[in-house]
């Protein structure tokens, strides 16, 4: 199998993973914890932080897989358009993601280390300078 049909089939594969987490993100980003204690209640949403994690693993996982930031960036787009289509209201007036504090979270916060994440290069190394005491330089390889 060639190295470019290799690439193409990994693409592919990280768009479909894409719209495989939009589709369960939608649903987990809405589950909690509500710790009672006493008259203190405290609320821990659980869901939403595993999605946000979920997010940056595979996108950075993709960019580095592939070698490309247009790896990051497919995979990203598959998250995002499942998320938009799972935001918007259907015919019948069901939402899958609704308007509350955790939901906008997600949304938000998953465009923010989404794009954050995919925006990073491929690839780095670190050079040293030739000269006693000077910078290392970061050089970035995309």
């Amino acid at each position: 199998m060639s190295d470019s049909f290799q690439r193409v089939l990994l693409l592919i594969g990280f768009v479909l993973m894409g719209f495989a987490i939009g589709v369960t993100g939608a649903f987990i980003q809405a589950q909690r914890w509500v710790l009672s204690i006493g008259d203190l209640i405290v609320v821990i949403p659980w869901g939403t932080a595993v999605i946000l994690i979920a997010i940056v693993v595979v996108t950075r996982l993709a960019t580095v897989a592939v070698g490309t930031r247009w790896a990051g960036w497919l995979f990203f787009s598959g998250w995002l358009a499942f998320t938009v289509i799972l935001a918007a209201e259907t015919s019948s007036g069901d939402l899958a993601i609704s308007s509350g504090a955790r939901q906008m979270v997600y949304l938000f916060g998953g465009i923010v280390l989404g794009t954050a994440t995919a925006t990073l290069p491929a690839a780095f190394r670190i050079r040293k300078g030739t000269k006693r005491g000077s910078q290392a330089s970061v050089l970035f390889e995309p």
